[in-house]
């Protein structure tokens, strides 16, 4: 199946639809009161033969940090339990908005798999388009997919500390930062409590609501004209980086349609870093 890049149209999809794996990775915003029942939303409408992908089931039980990676042998038995087999081509979608759908491209791609890719518009184009949708709870035989962790992909902490006072502060690479630019500024506060608002020294403030419009990512021109209004060089090495390492990864998508080669995400974010003892935080 030929490579169409990183999005694809419904049409694209209708066309294929019983020779891929799909995946409605719609997760609720932190801080959202109530939170949507994206789950319940999957079960009363969703593409046919698609699997329902819980980003916050799907990662890590052995920290207290929200939607750190699991292991290999923690992805291999969920995606084989929810039939993905070695080698799909996968698509990933949203019921509305971009928010949540590319960590899950991102988790997938980083644990190996690498035909996988993004619904543009998610399932409200779908439907727009008047295409089949199913209802209730799939059920699908195991699949054969093996995860294989690509930890270039992947800052820690102890990666990201040396970074900043390394190659960020000479101007060889950059951290950009897709919270909002309030919550970078440390002028509002963190939706988790405990946590100080702001930001790390030398990073940028790229909100990740301005990589999308009317729920698809902006064309490739528009993107890099976001990112050199916000001084990003795209030819230099970036990290993203957020709340909880869901929205880097609308950034990250981001990058990559523009035509930035050398990205990788800071998977613990401001989660992790705020809470660190030895974290340099700014307010501006």
């Amino acid at each position: 199946m030929s490579n169409p890049g990183p999005l694809v149209s419904v049409e694209w999809l209708a066309e294929r639809l019983r020779h891929v794996a799909i995946f409605d990775a719609t997760m609720p915003p932190v801080g959202v009161t109530p939170a949507p029942d994206t789950r319940a939303r999957f079960a009363e409408a969703h593409i046919p033969g698609a699997v329902f992908f819980d980003i916050d089931e799907l990662s890590s039980k052995q920290t207290t940090l929200p939607h750190m990676l699991p292991t290999e042998a923690e992805f291999t038995r969920a995606m084989q339990a929810m039939g993905i087999r070695a080698g799909a081509t996968v698509v990933v979608y949203e019921q509305e908005g971009v928010y949540s759908a590319p960590r899950a491209r991102w988790m997938l791609r980083t644990f190996g798999a690498t035909e996988v890719y993004l619904l543009d518009g998610g399932l409200k184009a779908w439907i727009e388009a008047d295409l089949p949708i199913e209802r209730g709870v799939p059920h699908r035989h195991p699949g054969d997919f093996i995860a294989h962790l690509d930890p270039a992909a992947i800052k820690d902490f102890a990666a990201i500390q040396a970074l900043l006072a390394g190659p960020v502060a000479a101007g060889n690479a950059q951290v950009l930062d897709a919270r909002s630019a309030a919550r970078f500024a440390g002028t509002a506060p963190e939706p988790r409590a405990h946590l100080s608002s702001g930001h790390m020294p030398g990073a940028t403030s790229t909100p990740f609501t301005g990589l999308a419009e009317d729920g698809r990512m902006k064309s490739p021109d528009e993107l890099r004209s976001y990112f050199a209004a916000k001084g990003v060089d795209l030819d230099k090495p970036t990290t993203t980086s957020c709340g909880s390492g869901v929205t880097a990864a609308v950034v990250s998508l981001g990058l990559e349609l523009a035509g930035a080669k050398n990205v990788t995400l800071y998977d613990g974010s401001w989660a992790e870093y705020a809470a660190h003892p030895e974290a340099i935080i700014v307010k501006d």
